[in-house]
């Protein structure tokens, strides 16, 4: 993937991780489309922005997305990078039974949503000959947080799915995965300022470093990430998922 003369998708693109790297990525030439449900969020993060553009999306509607990719390749030919960022998290509790509708919207947007955009879009990302997918997972698909259970478990499998895509799209497609940590977003009430997460700006700028590097690599991983991506390689699992949850409770 080319830092700069790209043309990039990013759901979820309003706010948060998604707003910060469009920004970024803007800022280094490239054409961004930002895709979420929020109009007012969109346009409050392309704002002054020639070249970043907005449209709406319903990343849970099976024939909205696919309805979404037909229209904003028309729009946009030379679209040649995706990145797969929607995504919600909810506390669910597991000790009783429950309501499942948040479970179910969370596989919803969270993994149905990126493989659907996949598959909606992996044929003109193959014909454009310099594509890339780049899915956001998080540190949590390696070490679970046990009050959001369906999102860790979506974030898993995510990244499962990464890494079968990459070998099947080898030499084709690249695809990227970026693992974020506890970052200082609305992706839950009141994170945006909780204490111990990283700071959004610094996140972003961290991770547009590591997209510098030559060649990218598969995994986009800022420091912060690192002891739950590497908890089971460096037989730390049982130890960090205790203290993980124990600091959450």
């Amino acid at each position: 993937m080319q830092r700069t003369g790209n043309t990039i998708l990013i759901t979820g693109g309003g706010s948060g991780i998604g707003a910060a790297l469009a920004r970024r990525f803007h800022d280094l030439g490239n054409t961004v489309i930002i895709a979420g449900r929020r109009h007012a969020a969109l346009d409050d993060a392309a704002a002054g922005r020639e070249n970043v553009h907005t449209m709406m999306l319903d990343a849970d509607d099976p024939a909205a997305i696919r309805a979404f990719a037909q229209d904003v390749t028309a729009r946009f030919p030379g679209l040649n990078v995706l990145i797969n960022n929607a995504g919600i998290m909810r506390v669910e509790p597991l000790d009783t039974a429950r309501d499942l509708g948040d479970a179910e919207g969370t596989i919803a947007t969270n993994l149905l949503g990126p493989i659907r955009m996949i598959d909606a879009l992996v044929d003109h990302l193959v014909a454009r000959g310099d594509g890339a997918i780049v899915n956001v997972t998080s540190g949590l698909a390696f070490v679970p947080l046990v009050q959001t259970p369906t999102y860790s478990a979506t974030k898993a499998a995510l990244h499962s799915y990464t890494v079968s895509l990459r070998t099947a799209l080898a030499g084709r497609v690249e695809v990227i995965e970026l693992a974020p940590p506890a970052v200082q977003t609305e992706l839950t009430p009141g994170q945006s300022t909780r204490e111990g997460y990283q700071p959004l700006d610094d996140f972003a700028d961290e991770v547009l470093a590591l997209f510098a590097q030559e060649p990218i690599p598969a995994e986009i991983l800022v420091q912060r990430v690192h002891p739950l991506r590497f908890a089971e390689r460096d037989d730390r699992f049982a130890a960090t998922l205790n203290r993980l949850n124990g600091q959450a409770h």
